[in-house]
C-alpha cells in the first residue's frame, strides 16, 4: 500500500474542508414527524439537529447554535420555508423550543421525551429519598417508561392526580426552601407541565416517545470528533457540515 506524507494528507484534508458539501436531500414535503435535540461540545453553544422520526435520518443540523436563543427560530423557519409542514416534534422540554416550534407550526403536537422526564425526575427525587412525598413521586417516575397502552397512561395520570391531591397544596404553600425540598418542588412542577404532552405516542405510532435515536446519533458524532479535536474554529465548522452530509444516520 502506498503511503503519503503527513503534509500531503493535511493538504488533501484541507482541500475537502474548503469545499462546501452538497445540500442534504431530505424530501421535506413528506416528512411529518421529527425529533429535535441539542448536544454540547462546549457550553453554552452546541449542535442542534432534526431527525426524521420514521427512518432515523438527519434532516437538518447546525453547529455552534444556542438552544435557548432565537437561533432556534431561524432554524425552524428555514425548515418551514423549505416546505416542511410538521405534525409532531419530540423534544426534551426546553421552553424556547416549545415557544418557537409553536410559533412556526401553531398546530404542532409536542411530545415530551419521557426518558428526559424520568431521568430528571429521579435525579430530583434522589435514589433513596427520606420524605414520603419524594418516595411516592419517585415511584411514579419509575413507572413512566413502562407505559405501553392508553389504559396504562390513564392509570399513571390517576396516580399523579392522587399524589397531587395528597401533597400538592402542602408543597405549593410551604416556605421550606432547603435543597432537598426545592428539588421536590422542581420535580412536581416539571411533571405537571409535561403531563399533557407525554402520551401522544400512544395514539400515533409514528410519534417517538423519546429523543433516544437522536442522542444515539450525537454519541457516534462525538466519537468521530474526538479524532479531530485539533481543528481550528473555522475548520471545525466545515468539518461538521461534511459530517452531517456524509453521516446522516
Amino acid at each position: 500500500m502506498n503511503r503519503v506524507s503527513q503534509s500531503t494528507a493535511r493538504r488533501v484534508i484541507q482541500y475537502w474542508l474548503d469545499q462546501r458539501p452538497p445540500q442534504m436531500e431530505a424530501d421535506l414535503l413528506i416528512i411529518k414527524h421529527l425529533i429535535f435535540d441539542e448536544t454540547y461540545l462546549r457550553r453554552p453553544r452546541g449542535i442542534y439537529a432534526a431527525l426524521n422520526a420514521e427512518n432515523n435520518t438527519l434532516v437538518e443540523a447546525a453547529y455552534n447554535i444556542r438552544e435557548g436563543g432565537r437561533e432556534l427560530l431561524l432554524f425552524y423557519t428555514h425548515l418551514a420555508e423549505s416546505g416542511l409542514i410538521l405534525e409532531s416534534a419530540t423534544i426534551d422540554g426546553n421552553t424556547q423550543q416549545i415557544k418557537y416550534l409553536q410559533e412556526v407550526w401553531p398546530e404542532i403536537i409536542l411530545q415530551r421525551c419521557i426518558v428526559h422526564v424520568q431521568r430528571q425526575g429521579l435525579s430530583w427525587c434522589r435514589r433513596n429519598p427520606k420524605r414520603i412525598e419524594a418516595k411516592e413521586l419517585r415511584e411514579l417516575f419509575l413507572k413512566l417508561t413502562e407505559i405501553q397502552t392508553k389504559d396504562e397512561s390513564l392509570r399513571f395520570v390517576k396516580g399523579v392526580n392522587a399524589w397531587e391531591r395528597r401533597f400538592g397544596s402542602g408543597i405549593k404553600t410551604s416556605t421550606n426552601r432547603g435543597r432537598v425540598f426545592s428539588d421536590i418542588i422542581r420535580a412536581r412542577s416539571m411533571l405537571l407541565k409535561a403531563l399533557p404532552n407525554m402520551f401522544h405516542y400512544l395514539g400515533n405510532s409514528k410519534i417517538p416517545r423519546s429523543t433516544n435515536a437522536l442522542e444515539g446519533y450525537f454519541s457516534r458524532l462525538k466519537e468521530h470528533y474526538r479524532l479531530h479535536r485539533g481543528l481550528s474554529k473555522t475548520n471545525k465548522q466545515k468539518y461538521f457540515l461534511w459530517y452531517f452530509y456524509l453521516k446522516p444516520k
